[in-house]
């Protein structure tokens, strides 16, 4: 069993850099595969960034690419997201989620950081 819980969401301005992190219980957490995701209003919940146990295997929405880093510290249980040249279209609910090895699925999710980016 894993508990999410997200911080540093806000409001900012285009052109602004945002980090959100995401706290995680459990002592199994090295092994879990770490994600972010985000809904925007009116739309659904789509895929940002995930990264891999040990860190060393990332990927990315091509809409996110080159500007948002996603980046975990086992030691303390955490996932962060680094958002840079936010974008108004980046606005949106970020969600933490955590897939086990042993399912390979997004079985436990956060509760949610608000993102606002102003034009």
């Amino acid at each position: 069993q894993v508990h999410l819980v997200e911080s540093g969401g806000g409001l900012v301005h285009a052109g602004d850099s945002l980090s959100l992190s995401c706290a995680a219980s459990g002592r199994t957490f090295s092994t879990y595969a770490m994600g972010w995701f985000r809904q925007a209003p009116g739309k659904e919940r789509e895929y940002v960034a995930t990264i891999r146990w040990s860190g060393g295997n990332t990927n990315y929405a091509d809409s996110v690419k080159g500007r948002f880093t996603i980046s975990r510290d086992n030691a303390a249980n955490t996932v962060y997201l680094q958002m840079n040249s936010l974008k108004p279209e980046d606005t949106a609910v970020y969600y933490c989620a955590a897939s086990p090895i042993t399912t390979s699925t997004w079985d436990y999710w956060g509760q949610g950081t608000q993102v606002t980016v102003s034009s």
